[in-house]
């Protein structure tokens, strides 16, 4: 499956200057929800995603997704591997579980976002998930931004990844993009406003 191929189809892979919820800056930005909004592609993606877990060996028993940007991807993976789902979504800035969702003691619960960067969403959202007395068996994404060391890929993890590293993580593919801090961004000299999309920003 080419994910890159997909998420250039449908017009996901944006250039500019955009501001990462990190703070730091990027060229380019994966947009997913441009390619969620096909049932049909989402679909394709999580079975894709659930095959490669499913050959992990690994045992779940519940997919969380942290609001809003996991919401799809987690739900479609839930739907694949035919778990039950639930989400993490964040109130007055910290992230929680509500809605009338539960956490059994010992539930095996794999965190699932549309991407990973440095996994700090999909962290809050297993702390949370932990607190409730959910073990946390592993992370996913449709794609990795290539800060975290991924199940399968030759791609080594970097030191702002934020996911644990003995802790498998599971995406579809990696896409590695510079980011740049604020006060070292070539895009910034030049002259350029960063924004930010996505959930948190348009």
């Amino acid at each position: 499956m080419d994910v890159a191929q997909i998420y250039k189809d449908a017009n996901a892979l944006l250039e500019g200057h955009f501001l990462l919820s990190s703070g730091n800056h990027s060229q380019f930005y994966l947009q997913s929800a441009k390619v969620l909004e096909d049932p049909k592609v989402a679909e394709q993606l999580a079975i894709a995603l659930a095959e490669m877990i499913k050959e992990s060996g690994l045992e779940i028993d519940t997919i969380c997704a942290p609001a809003l940007g996991g919401i799809l991807a987690g739900y479609e993976l839930a739907r694949a591997l035919g778990k039950r789902f639930i989400f993490a979504e964040r109130v007055g800035g910290e992230m929680t579980i509500r809605r009338g969702f539960e956490v059994k003691k010992g539930e095996k619960i794999l965190v699932c976002e549309d991407i990973i960067t440095t996994g700090g969403s999909a962290l809050e959202a297993a702390k949370v998930a932990q607190s409730m007395g959910g073990i946390i068996v592993g992370y996913a994404g449709l794609a990795n931004r290539g800060f975290c060391k991924r199940v399968g890929s030759a791609l080594e993890g970097k030191p702002s990844c934020k996911l644990p590293f003995d802790v498998p993580f599971f995406a579809l593919a990696d896409f590695e993009f510079e980011i740049y801090e604020p006060d070292t961004c070539p895009l910034c000299k030049e002259g350029s406003v960063a924004y930010k999309p996505g959930s948190r920003g348009n």
